[in-house]
């Protein structure tokens, strides 16, 4: 099983905002929007989106929002 986790980190490395899904579109949908929604101010401070795989639901974040 694959499962896609999307975050947002703030430039210290807190994750600010989890979505982890099973569907790879959903997942990829989710990765854009959390790209458009961080300011260019963020950009410049260092806030990231990432998008990053795993294969249990027990490696997601326990404050990540799990679709499936």
């Amino acid at each position: 099983m694959t499962i896609w986790v999307n975050e947002q980190v703030d430039p210290s490395g807190m994750i600010y905002a989890c979505i982890a899904c099973s569907d790879e579109q959903q997942a990829q949908k989710c990765h854009q929007e959390f790209l458009e929604n961080l300011s260019d101010e963020q950009k410049q401070t260092g806030w990231i989106a990432r998008m990053r795989t795993v294969s249990s639901w027990d490696e997601v974040p326990v404050s990540a929002l799990k679709l499936s």
